[in-house]
């Protein structure tokens, strides 16, 4: 049992095998709901499209605003866990991302769009690193890859689940009936994550953060202090993260407008988006495995290389035949973030992890955030096919850059 003498959010070592198991439960239902929404969001985009008449440029931004909001607020986000807890902000952040959702079955162009996607990624910008950090701690001294590697899954699983509920949805009634649904189901879900955190004692402020505080009121006198173990592997991580980020975000936000022009509705965009999360969440899943048993940069290499041939490979299929090649490319496209997101802590220290995971998702999802603008300018002035081309070519750099993390890895053990 948790025992309550302890302050709250103090470390408890060995932390109870139910209380870790309730804390991955809640991290992996937060990721599926944040991660679904996303893919959620991905669907909507062609739909926003012929409703709102925006250019291919205009949906870039689109994507690219939720994106960036999620990838500026990341580190204070990890900073802020440190004095008032991660389960605080992250209820707190569900909830507002829930509200935004909710608001945009009444936008009425552009514009609202940016703002409320803008409010939504502000708000799902906690889930990532605090997640990640309170699975961690609570793991210290147990199968930490393998947890956060369950975590992984349950993001993939919700980019499932939801695009494929709204696609049906959308067929049926209308697209705001989705964003209406899905806000009422964040706005609960945060509420839970809170509560079911204070319950057994996970996530509050940690005392040793109260007390570093300065007397301005800033966090840690610190304040630049990263807690990076090393500079260069997190650097090559980082890098790795951000390329792969930028690539998966080009692909799957261009990816329905490549399916429209080989004949596909809407129906049978989610249904392909289904699949590729599928090859997704199975990708995460087989990765962290992999990675443990061939090594962290063969299967890197190994995932990189599956994306970047496979995107090249479906360009010139038909529809059918594009859809039966999704699942594959979708493990490689997610395989390689359950490896890079369970390297982290073997370069960031204990006690700065939540900021060190919050540093590097913000690198990771800038990449994604930049992504889409830059991919929606080049197919406005050239075409989705030439766009994907240079997607697979970004995805391929990767891999040279891999040979950089073989002495940091081999340092951190």
């Amino acid at each position: 049992m948790v025992n309550n003498n302890l302050p709250d959010g103090a470390s408890k070592k060995p932390t109870d095998t139910k209380a870790r198991r309730r804390v991955l439960g809640i991290g992996s239902g937060a990721h599926f709901i944040h991660d679904g929404f996303t893919g959620v969001l991905i669907l909507l985009l062609p739909v926003w499209q012929v409703e709102f008449a925006l250019n291919l440029t205009q949906i870039g931004i689109v994507r690219s605003v939720y994106s960036g909001a999620m990838a500026l607020f990341q580190v204070p986000a990890g900073i802020f866990a440190e004095r008032w807890g991660e389960r605080l902000l992250l209820g707190v952040g569900t909830i507002l991302t829930g509200l935004a959702y909710l608001t945009l079955g009444v936008a009425s162009g552009f514009q609202s769009l940016l703002i409320l996607l803008l409010i939504g990624g502000i708000g799902a910008t906690v889930q990532h690193p605090l997640s990640s950090s309170l699975i961690s701690k609570v793991y210290e001294q147990g199968p930490q890859r393998a947890a956060l590697g369950t975590y992984n899954f349950f993001g993939d699983f919700g980019k499932m689940v939801l695009p494929f509920i709204a696609a049906i949805v959308i067929a049926g009634f209308d697209w705001r009936w989705v964003t209406t649904g899905a806000g009422f189901f964040g706005i609960i879900a945060g509420i839970l994550a809170f509560v079911l955190l204070f319950n057994i004692g996970e996530g509050g402020a940690s005392p040793r953060a109260s007390v570093n505080a300065s007397s301005n009121g800033t966090i840690d006198n610190k304040i630049k202090d990263w807690g990076i173990k090393n500079s260069a592997g997190f650097g090559a991580l980082s890098s790795i993260g951000i390329i792969d980020g930028a690539g998966r975000s080009g692909f799957l936000t261009f990816l329905p407008f490549l399916l429209i022009e080989k004949g596909a509705e809407v129906e049978i965009i989610g249904f392909a988006l289904t699949l590729t999360f599928i090859g997704g969440a199975t990708g995460k899943f087989l990765c962290g495995m992999l990675a443990e048993r061939i090594g962290i940069i063969r299967t890197v290499i190994l995932t990189e290389a599956i994306t970047g041939f496979g995107i090249l490979a479906l360009l010139p299929l038909s529809l059918y035949w594009a859809m039966a090649l999704l699942p594959l490319i979708g493990m490689g496209l997610n395989g390689t973030s359950s490896v890079l997101y369970g390297t982290v802590s073997d370069f960031v220290k204990p006690e700065r992890r939540a900021r060190g995971f919050g540093l590097f998702y913000t690198l990771s999802v800038g990449g994604s955030a930049l992504a889409p603008l830059m991919f929606g300018i080049l197919s406005d002035f050239s075409s989705v096919t030439f766009t994907l081309i240079v997607v697979s070519l970004l995805t391929l750099t990767t891999i040279p850059i891999c040979k950089f993390l073989l002495k940091p890895l081999i340092g951190a053990k």
